[in-house]
């Protein structure tokens, strides 16, 4: 039997074609839903705003021993005691690589979901693909798109999305440069040592990481009671509980241990874990994710939808 979390409501599986079909067909409401919830966090944020070499002034800093004379701000040093250096903001390109989980298990919805998983990964990937384009960052797709730097970057990633084969499998990060981040979203349902083979080299090259783990709250409350047929999407088998509710404890306690070993695991490698609900608003991850991305988690707060 599948991993813990594998619940699906009782439906036909679809071919591999009528999925590419669907995935299409959902992906301008994708883009449409990402461009409004990015314009909620993005409001009154500016960018992923870091000290550089830019033309921008950012701030003021104290002069440290050993730096140039030239990098003095002297009208503000005659204020006070104290010598300034006009500090610039940052403005070479980064590149960020957004990935979102196509498997069968993310087609789940239960009926107290606001949405199905795979629609809520579309809309994260692609609102983070907007806001990190306005901020003058390079945005790519593993196996999909190349890293581009362009405004309209969330709209060339849905494109590509549109026309690309399904990828049910982790991505393959090994073209991925040292000093790019990664973003990978999805329900993470595979055995630890799949998950393990596809960020522990990039980790141990130092690329940083973020996951994202999305669940539906029926996988994470199981609310069911009575005769239940559960179905795993990725292989067909079943499963009979004549009475639900009797290990509805048991099957709680243990997923939330599967996610904790997960955190854990990533943690332990150097990247930041973040879950979230379908129940719960788009835009709370998204703040969550633009705050690890930006290095200032402490930044990642709840914005109303």
């Amino acid at each position: 039997m599948a991993p813990i979390g594998h619940l699906t409501q009782p439906t036909a599986r679809l071919d591999a074609l009528s999925r590419a079909r669907q995935r299409a067909a959902l992906l301008p409401d994708c883009l449409a839903e990402a461009r409004r919830v990015a314009n909620t966090v993005i409001a009154g944020w500016h960018g992923r705003r870091k000290r550089g070499i830019g033309e921008t002034f950012w701030q003021f800093r104290p002069y440290v021993d050993g730096e140039s004379l030239s990098q003095i701000d002297w009208r503000r040093s005659a204020r006070d005691d104290h010598l300034y250096v006009r500090d610039r903001e940052w403005e070479a390109a980064h590149t960020i690589w957004l990935w979102a989980d196509q498997s069968p298990s993310m087609l789940y919805k239960s009926d107290v979901a606001m949405v199905g998983k795979e629609s809520r990964a579309l809309v994260l990937m692609l609102a983070l693909a907007e806001i990190l384009a306005r901020s003058g960052e390079r945005v790519g797709c593993p196996g999909v798109m190349e890293p581009v730097a362009s405004r309209n970057a969330a709209e060339r990633l849905a494109l590509a999305l549109a026309h690309a084969p399904r990828q049910t499998a982790l991505p393959d990060l090994g073209r991925v440069g040292r000093m790019s981040d990664v973003v990978l979203i999805g329900d993470f349902l595979d055995p630890d040592e799949t998950l393990e083979r596809c960020i522990g080299p990039a980790a141990r090259r130092g690329i940083r990481g973020h996951l994202i783990e999305i669940s539906d709250p029926v996988e994470e409350n199981f609310p069911y009671s009575g005769r239940t047929e559960f179905r795993d999407p990725e292989t067909g088998q079943k499963l009979v509980a004549g009475r639900a509710e009797t290990v509805a404890a048991d099957y709680r306690r243990a997923w939330l241990a599967r996610r904790e070993v997960l955190a854990q695991g990533v943690r332990h490698l150097g990247w930041s874990f973040l879950s979230h609900s379908t129940g719960r608003l788009a835009s709370e991850a998204l703040a969550a994710a633009h705050g690890h991305l930006s290095g200032i988690p402490a930044a990642a707060k709840r914005v109303p939808a």
